[in-house]
């Protein structure tokens, strides 16, 4: 990978795990920019992703953050559907499409983020979801999954806290085993459908491994990330506009 990657990784796992996900969006964004292929872009993200989440879904469910109740459904529904979307061959221009847009809907929520932080704050109302709702969004988080190599939990964080599903931190315990459990499934059906995971370096493992531990230790939703959040949210806008630019101008 180039020079530049490892640290950008390092930081976007930070980031991310400080909220309870893992960064595949980030990485994605850093790899398009990079200009890597989708063939590489697709299962490293998911590689990375399983390493962060991992360290993420330890410290919050050490800290007694996890909802049963919530993950159970989702995860039953969206791991199969990850396993599917993960073994399906999108053709470039589909794949570049789909990436795109969950790129340009990260970033603006990363926007929001920073200017408008009071979310986090927000006290959830409790409210029960039933188990059918539940499975229904987790199936089709799964499925978009698998097909990008995100993990989900850029949609499932704010789906729950808008729904006032649960308080922030609980939230970020549930996407945080979603994301793992997702990216899991993903890498396996990318391996069933008899695609290779190519080689990811051990620097950028580590990064994602150091950055995804400093990060979940500072604790969700404590680190002051205002800054760091609205930075990111440029890349991804400019990956974003990276990979739409030539599909709306064809």
């Amino acid at each position: 990978m180039t020079g530049w990657l490892v640290p950008a990784i390092f930081g976007i796992a930070l980031v991310y795990a400080s909220v309870g996900h893992a960064g595949a969006t980030g990485y994605i964004a850093v790899m398009t920019l990079a200009g890597l292929p989708p063939d590489v872009i697709r299962p490293t993200a998911l590689v990375l992703n399983v390493a962060v989440a991992t360290i993420a879904t330890a410290q919050f469910v050490r800290a007694g953050h996890l909802r049963r109740d919530l993950v159970v459904p989702l995860a039953a529904a969206g791991v199969p559907a990850a396993f599917v979307g993960g073994a399906l061959d999108l053709r470039p221009t589909v794949f570049e499409g789909l990436v795109g847009v969950v790129l340009a809907v990260s970033a603006v929520r990363l926007a929001g983020q920073a200017v408008m932080p009071g979310w986090r704050s927000v006290a959830a109302g409790g409210r029960r979801l039933g188990a059918l709702p539940l499975a229904a969004l987790g199936g089709l988080l799964g499925l978009l999954s698998g097909l990008t190599g995100v993990g989900g939990g850029v949609f499932l964080t704010p789906a729950l806290l808008a729904l006032k599903a649960a308080p922030v931190r609980e939230v970020a315990a549930v996407s945080a085993v979603f994301i793992l459990a997702n990216s899991l499934a993903g890498l396996g059906g990318a391996l069933v459908a008899g695609r290779t995971i190519p080689p990811v370096g051990l620097a950028a493992v580590a990064a994602a491994l150091g950055g995804g531990l400093v990060g979940s230790q500072l604790g969700a939703f404590r680190l002051p990330v205002r800054t760091l959040e609205g930075l990111m949210g440029v890349v991804l806008a400019v990956a974003a506009c990276k990979l739409l630019a030539p599909l709306v101008g064809s």
